[in-house]
């Protein structure tokens, strides 16, 4: 291998979804810096994050037809049994719902908990309050999906953030998915919310950080009490 593959190898994949984004932030760098050049190597480190935000890293998910891979990077900010989102249509009784936020430094690139058919996808406007927020599921703009995994349908839901101003969607109805799939990607900070038969057992905690396309945070097949967790 030579040296260019080896530095090619090593870096982190960027998500075309950031290339505007990126270009955008080198103009206004060079810009500012033929301003003043403080502000030059203000956009350049604009531009570094940029890059950074829009990482597309290969994640290595693990396979078993019942486990439940985690959607997003991030930080597990609530477990809950409640109704899942009405224009889902997903179920009447209430089922366990897992959240995961993600900050402005998480990668945002987000993947299919199982995998399975493409029943439904739902947009709905919204308002931009902190998607850590519980309300948030209800208030904020949002994208929905449902997901045919044989005999059952589990949901999840791209929910924009305070920052995030916009949901991008890379799947149809109908399209077939695999666990740890790419499905989508949200900008700037954001939640991804996944809807589970209430019997299923979450295997992860709140405030655990979890990787998309790689932690199993549920099997169908178990049910019982939840792990309990603690914080060191």
């Amino acid at each position: 291998m030579s040296v260019y593959d080896s530095i090619r190898s090593s870096l982190t994949p960027i998500h075309k979804e950031g290339y505007p984004f990126i270009a955008i932030a080198v103009v206004a760098s060079l810009v500012l810096g033929h301003l003043w050049t403080p502000f030059g190597w203000l956009g350049a480190i604009i531009t570094v994050w940029m890059c950074f935000f829009f990482r597309d890293p290969e994640r290595v998910t693990p396979i078993g037809e019942d486990l439940v891979i985690a959607p997003a990077d991030g930080r597990v900010s609530g477990i809950a049994t409640v109704l899942p989102p009405a224009e889902l249509g997903l179920s009447d009784v209430p089922m366990t719902r897992i959240s995961v936020f993600m900050n402005v430094f998480d990668c945002h690139v987000n993947r299919s908990p199982v995998g399975g058919i493409i029943e439904r996808i739902v947009y709905t406007p919204g308002i931009f309050i902190n998607a850590d927020l519980d309300k948030a599921s209800e208030d904020n703009e949002r994208n929905g999906l449902v997901i045919l995994h044989g005999d059952l349908r589990v949901g999840v839901v791209q929910i924009a953030g305070l920052v995030a101003r916009r949901i991008v969607s890379f799947v149809r109805e109908g399209d077939s998915l695999l666990a740890g799939e790419r499905f989508g990607l949200i900008r700037f900070g954001s939640r991804v919310d996944v809807y589970l038969p209430a019997s299923v057992t979450p295997l992860v905690g709140v405030g655990q950080r979890t990787v998309a396309g790689e932690t199993v945070m549920a099997d169908l097949s178990v049910k019982g009490e939840a792990r309990l967790y603690r914080q060191n």
